[in-house]
């Protein structure tokens, strides 16, 4: 098989863009099973928050390590162990009788996620000449989109077609084909070899883990209590911990000075924005069809389509419009799309609410993830040396997860906090704030990007 210097750049995409889509599909499946799973397993909503901040802080946590291992081991060779190890996760989590066990299998599909999505893109830039770069990234988005788009319908077939189980059990024979494309058609291409920063990666990890147990304990424990100040106060003094050390390191985890390029940390700003107001959001939203509504896994997953999938046709145009209208135009313009369509929700929002009343606004979010997703993984690494793309690319994927994990920990406290309950009325009249706090977030970073 030709290396990616000679393979079609059709094939190359293949090769780096269908273990995105498997990791991308994973996140939006299980959201919409969620549900099913608390009636299954005995879960309240607290654990139904750790089934997805497991995932979402061991992949926070192992990224940029993944990346440097990346540099060191080959990031092909790293590229494939993150398949590996997300698809046996998954055949863990589908093996998982009781809470505490997907919560330990869902970090562990984190801790491969770690090592794909920052190295798929990482990958893509170095195999696709710079001229076609911003096309192929576009591309590379759209596939991610759909892998968002087909996440409810998919998670609702299956678990109205066999059981929750399923939606995991299916990343098998997707992981297989992943791994050996990959294996077949992708060189190993080292970068600079750099001792990995254990300190600056605990320092982190365990920091952003104290910030988001103490916001999903604040409301059942009490917010002046020492179970929920000690992990906040803990977690806020690690993190600032960590940018000291970070700023003296001599091979830091999080290279400090690759914000100083405007566009990079604009990027990076949008990315964790982005995730906190959306993400949270689609967490109580989803939920909303099923709980409040009575809609099946399935009828849930075909609802949520024009949100989910606008972005597998708008990002690739996004990534040609990019270099021709600039980044910073299209990201602004999703975040203040995504903004109005999340107030616009909140405004609709009710027990008897009728499905075409929330159409309009699913799918004006849509398109605001779209314009978003392409143009900021372009200007991540537009005037990035080669040797930075690895880090640059795992310092997206980091702030992007560690804002999804805060948004959905801050707008479920917000829900709990308004009286949020899984029943019908309660559900409504906390889910509307929660919802409008996502919103208030995304336009504020819209008006300042």
């Amino acid at each position: 098989m030709p290396s990616p210097r000679r393979a079609p750049v059709w094939l190359i995409l293949l090769a780096t863009s269908l273990p995105m889509f498997m990791a991308s599909l994973d996140n939006l499946v299980i959201t919409n099973a969620l549900p099913v799973m608390a009636a299954d397993l005995g879960a309240g909503i607290e654990e139904l928050q750790w089934f997805l901040n497991a995932f979402t802080l061991a992949f926070a946590t192992f990224i940029l390590p993944a990346a440097a291992l990346g540099d060191r081991l080959g990031r092909r060779t790293v590229f494939l162990a993150g398949i590996a190890v997300f698809t046996a996760a998954s055949v863990l989590t589908a093996l998982s009788t009781e809470p505490w066990m997907v919560i330990g299998a869902r970090a562990f599909q984190g801790l491969g996620a770690a090592a794909i999505m920052p190295l798929s893109l990482t990958l893509v830039a170095g195999a696709v000449p710079a001229h076609r770069r911003p096309l192929a990234i576009g591309i590379w988005g759209g596939v991610s989109g759909l892998g968002v788009a087909l996440g409810p319908l998919v998670g609702g077939a299956v678990i109205e077609g066999w059981n929750w189980q399923s939606i995991f059990w299916i990343n098998v024979p997707i992981g297989i084909v992943a791994f050996l494309l990959a294996r077949l058609v992708l060189d190993d291409v080292r970068g600079e070899r750099r001792p990995i920063d254990v300190l600056g990666v605990g320092l982190a990890g365990v920091g952003v883990l104290g910030l988001v147990f103490g916001i999903v304990r604040g409301n059942e424990a009490g917010w002046t209590s020492a179970e929920v100040l000690l992990p906040l106060v803990t977690g806020a003094v690690l993190l600032v911990a960590f940018l000291l050390w970070e700023a003296r390191a001599n091979a830091p985890v999080l290279p400090l000075s690759l914000f100083r390029d405007r566009s990079f940390s604009v990027a990076n700003a949008v990315g964790f924005t982005f995730s906190f107001g959306v993400f949270g959001a689609i967490f109580l939203l989803v939920q909303f069809l099923q709980v409040v509504q009575g809609r099946s896994a399935l009828e849930a997953g075909l609802m949520t389509m024009p949100w989910t999938l606008a972005p597998m046709f708008v990002a690739p145009l996004a990534g040609l419009l990019a270099p021709r209208i600039g980044t910073r135009a299209l990201m602004v313009a999703g975040l203040a799309a995504q903004a109005t369509a999340m107030f616009w929700i909140a405004a609709t929002l009710s027990e008897d609410v009728a499905y075409p009343a929330l159409v309009p606004a699913f799918a004006l979010a849509g398109i605001g993830m779209g314009l978003v997703f392409a143009p900021m993984a372009t200007a991540v690494l537009a005037r990035m040396p080669e040797r930075d793309h690895a880090k640059a690319s795992g310092t997206n994927s980091t702030l992007r997860e560690i804002g999804g994990a805060l948004g959905v920990a801050v707008l479920t406290a917000v829900f709990t906090g308004a009286g949020g309950a899984l029943t019908p009325t309660a559900y409504v009249d906390a889910a509307i704030p929660a919802v409008a706090t996502g919103a208030a977030v995304l336009a504020v970073a819209a008006v300042l990007a």
